[in-house]
């Protein structure tokens, strides 16, 4: 199954056990990058890397027996499918002892990794949709009109216009007042077209939910068509293109995955600099992971900000479910806490429970400076 939606990743992060653990599995399978030879080497040392993690591990039979099946179904699964596999990453989770399975081809190579632990290691999964934005390209010309959905450097045609209004009034047989009347005419026409092709924009819009527009035409025509975009879309409009309606889908993609890029970065740089001048000025914001950690458990935290690939130990309340760097007890039950390999990629999974937003920025970054991990909040509890 191919990673497209947070509904995806939602679904995955609900399934727990109480009697085993889950093993995470995630691997780089960029063949423009590697060899299938190198793949299979790399997924080979994971997985013997895995094996010796359970021989030291102490735990009933049934878990490590669960696990070892989990790590002899993985092999299986890539003995067979790695050769033909044409993703960039491999993202699979197993619980053999609750009959559990499920993978995913990623657009994005992750980090090589294999995780045991209660939950599905879902992070990174997060992390790629992060990186991703749902594009609405629309390229037209007088003649034609193209709309592209681009998402996870794939691109697909929704729909084309083909129209084909005059340039331009027709040499000889014109003059005067018959001349400008006709001028008036292709205007008109023109008008029509650009308003029909920003109705349409509209209406594939409510049927195909995107986070970004962009736009691509000549120079010229700009100050005439973006009037007449609907409100709604002109908030999502990002950028123009170069891309024509004569130019092929790999070409509108090329250009618009190279703005993505960019467009990420800023957006990127622009949440650090509003945390940053949130947490100078004492307001709601937090930072560092213990006080981000205080802030996720109390439900303040509106918007949860991690340094991509970030991973620190921690642990969990199993009552209340509160995350900490290092209580033995919760300070809520006093029960006692359990050791999590991530804590990140819990607060993770806590914040999109508690419908608070994640971003992952790519560093090095500002936010390094600040623990790595920080918030916007809600509202500050009183101690």
């Amino acid at each position: 199954m191919k990673l497209s939606s947070r509904e995806q990743i939602e679904n995955l992060s609900k399934f727990k056990s109480d009697s085993f653990l889950t093993t995470s599995f995630y691997l780089k399978t960029d063949k423009s990058r590697m060899t299938k030879k190198e793949i299979a080497l790399s997924s080979k040392n994971l997985l013997s890397n895995g094996r010796s993690q359970l021989d030291q591990m102490e735990m009933s039979k049934d878990k490590k027996e669960s696990m070892s099946q989990d790590l002899e179904k993985i092999t299986h699964f890539c003995s067979k499918h790695l050769s033909s596999h044409n993703f960039s990453g491999l993202a699979i989770f197993s619980c053999s002892g609750q009959d559990f399975w499920e993978f995913f081809n990623l657009p994005t190579s992750p980090l090589n990794r294999i995780i045991f632990d209660q939950n599905p290691y879902i992070r990174p999964l997060s992390a790629i949709l992060d990186q991703h934005h749902r594009i609405f390209a629309l390229t037209f010309d007088r003649r034609e009109a193209k709309w592209y959905d681009i998402f996870m450097g794939e691109i697909s045609l929704l729909e084309n216009l083909i129209e084909d209004v005059p340039s331009k009034v027709r040499e000889g047989g014109w003059k005067g007042y018959e001349s400008k009347r006709i001028e008036r005419h292709i205007a008109t026409h023109l008008h029509d077209y650009f308003k029909k092709i920003a109705q349409k924009t509209f209406e594939l819009f409510k049927k195909n939910h995107f986070d970004w527009l962009f736009l691509g035409c000549r120079e010229k025509y700009r100050s005439d068509f973006e009037p007449l975009i609907h409100p709604y879309l002109k908030a999502r409009l990002k950028s123009w293109l170069k891309a024509m309606p004569s130019d092929s889908p790999t070409a509108v993609l090329k250009e618009s995955l190279g703005l993505e890029k960019k467009l990420k970065k800023r957006e990127e740089d622009e949440i650090v600099h509003r945390l940053v001048s949130e947490l100078e000025k004492g307001g709601l914001a937090t930072s560092g992971l213990k006080r981000t950690l205080r802030s996720l458990n109390r439900g303040e935290a509106q918007t949860l900000i991690t340094t991509r690939d970030f991973s620190k130990p921690g642990r969990i309340c199993p009552k209340c479910s509160f995350l900490f760097v290092d209580e033995l007890r919760c300070p809520s039950c006093k029960r006692k806490t359990n050791p999590l390999v991530d804590v990140i990629d819990e607060a993770v999974e806590a914040a999109m429970d508690k419908n608070c937003q994640v971003r992952h920025i790519i560093p090095p970054s500002k936010l390094d400076r600040f623990g790595k991990i920080g918030a916007f909040l809600r509202y500050k509890a009183s101690m």
